[in-house]
């Protein structure tokens, strides 16, 4: 019986890993670099979930534009408030 427990988590934690994964980070170590880019790889997997539903016939174009658009906004507004790309003033 204690296999069968195992085996359950194993296969929660690879569906997780599969449905969630997430790439090391190699850029400059700063809190809101950190921030950003796991902000950057949640985008990129709703995306990658947006275009297979749409591509698959259970959303519509504009639905899923729609969805992506939003979704941009999002992601350009967490680059401002976090102040990425901003140039340091001297």
């Amino acid at each position: 019986m204690g296999e069968d427990k195992v085996m359950e988590n194993w296969d929660k934690n690879e569906k997780n890993e599969f449905l969630y994964p997430r790439s090391r980070y190699h850029g400059q170590v700063k809190p809101e670099n950190l921030v950003f880019n796991a902000n950057l790889q949640e985008f990129a997997q709703k995306i990658e979930y947006i275009t297979a539903l749409q591509t698959n016939g259970k959303l519509k174009p504009e639905d899923a534009y729609q969805k992506m658009k939003s979704l941009w906004k999002q992601l350009k507004s967490s680059k401002k408030q976090l102040g990425i790309g901003n140039k340091p003033s001297a």
